[in-house]
């Protein structure tokens, strides 16, 4: 994966033969020991891509070492580990970006655009939907996936939590959250099934439908219905847009990306992760925020954990007599 003005100059995973294999075909020297890995000079930056409970304290590190640090979603696990991580780089002065690549994508950058423009009026109700698919091997072949201690959870905070990152960038701060979930299918101590209704402060009403077991798997898809009509996002495409009245010439860019998202872990569509380390690299050299900072990417790890709450009370709630 090319992006211009960066060169790879060292690699850090457990597993040798695989990153081995990797700086044989990227270059970088490889490294098993973080701390070690680190200490390579000269490093400007880091990108994290471990498991999830790992982010905070590999970003910390960094943070010590003067590193800036773009790290995957979600930001930890924790949210006390993730303000000691945005805390941290605050007080060594490097900048930390948090991998939501949907806020890079045209079709939803377009989407956002008309929601600020007020095509579909006021907004009223939102229904999401993230019925994918994962094999039983996704989670036995590792070991960390659908853990509490290093996946944090299942299907909402590892596959959801994009979606509920993106109804936060359009529709603004949460002021309650009913919720239920469960282990419907994979053997995991994590929900692979999980439903959320969400109210936004804005008054905006939105369900949330999330879940690893719905063979095959099915694109995600976001409607949104305002008081001037309603549009559809599938896949990453806006595929249906039916107003009332048409005041400005609406462009639909059609283009998504080709990931098999829905039931597939792989990502081979790389552009959204590419225009989100250009951004973080020019945040860095002109010393502004880049497009989800540490702050950004706090506030969809509180809400997953504000709805894990939320299905704890409904689960913890006595059965009638």
């Amino acid at each position: 994966m090319a992006s211009s003005g960066l060169e790879l100059v060292a690699l850090q995973g457990t597993n040798s033969p695989r990153v081995a294999e990797l700086s044989r075909q990227y270059g970088g020297k490889p490294y098993q020991e973080f701390e070690s890995f680190l200490t390579h000079q000269p490093m400007d930056l880091i990108i994290i891509g471990s498991p999830s409970g790992l982010h905070a304290t590999q970003g910390i590190a960094a943070a010590h070492r003067g590193l800036h640090i773009l790290t995957e979603k979600p930001i930890d696990v924790s949210l006390e580990r993730a303000d000691q991580l945005i805390a941290a780089v605050k007080g060594a002065g490097v900048k930390l970006g948090v991998i939501f690549q949907d806020r890079a994508k045209p079709a939803i950058c377009q989407l956002k655009q008309w929601l600020q423009d007020g095509v579909l009026g006021k907004p009223l109700f939102v229904n999401a939907r993230v019925k994918w698919y994962r094999p039983p091997e996704y989670y036995s072949n590792s070991k960390w996936r659908g853990t509490l201690a290093l996946d944090g959870g299942g299907a909402l905070i590892n596959q959801a939590i994009h979606t509920l990152d993106l109804m936060l960038w359009l529709f603004g701060d949460v002021s309650r959250v009913q919720a239920h979930k469960a282990t419907m299918l994979h053997a995991i101590e994590a929900e692979d099934t999980a439903v959320a209704l969400i109210e936004f402060s804005n008054g905006t009403i939105a369900t949330l439908e999330a879940t690893t077991a719905a063979y095959p798997g099915y694109p995600r898809r976001l409607e949104i219905t305002g008081t001037e009509g309603t549009m559809v996002l599938e896949h990453d495409r806006i595929v249906s847009v039916d107003l009332r009245r048409v005041s400005k010439q609406l462009k639909v860019d059609a283009a998504g990306d080709s990931n098999q998202s829905a039931s597939s872990a792989a990502v081979t569509d790389f552009r959204g992760h590419q225009t989100v380390i250009r951004d973080f690299v020019e945040a860095i050299q002109q010393n502004r925020q880049p497009l989800c900072n540490g702050e950004e990417g706090r506030r969809s790890l509180a809400l997953v954990q504000l709805i894990y709450s939320a299905a704890k009370v409904h689960c913890d709630r006595p059965s009638p007599d």
